[in-house]
């Protein structure tokens, strides 16, 4: 008989445990409560990220709209030609600033 109440006391000791065991997890596991403020922490920094995706991505779309080839923004074309090519009209001067004198203005 003692037999059985040692086997009952383990059980008893083995489901204590396993309780124990999820109580555990419930609090301090990856999905527990302690991890949902780092989770809305994560959360808000990918929201972040997306709205700042998403506003590059919108001024892109625009860009590829000014430079559809069937009409595309003389400006903006002019403006790409002179950045990308150098190339510039007969009539315009360009200044040169050393990265000193833009560094310190008024020296």
């Amino acid at each position: 008989m003692r037999r059985a109440g040692t086997e009952s006391r383990a059980k008893r000791l083995v489901a204590l445990t396993a309780l124990l065991l999820l109580a555990g997890f419930a609090v301090a596991g990856p999905t527990g409560l302690l991890a949902w403020s780092e989770n809305a922490a994560a959360l808000e920094v990918r929201n972040a990220e997306i709205a700042r995706l998403s506003e590059e991505r919108d001024g892109l779309r625009n860009r590829v709209k000014l430079l559809d080839p069937e009409a595309a923004d003389p400006d903006l074309a002019s403006e790409l030609v002179r950045e990308h090519l150098g190339v510039m009209r007969e009539d315009e001067v360009v200044i040169t600033l050393d990265e000193d004198e833009m560094a310190a203005p008024g020296r």
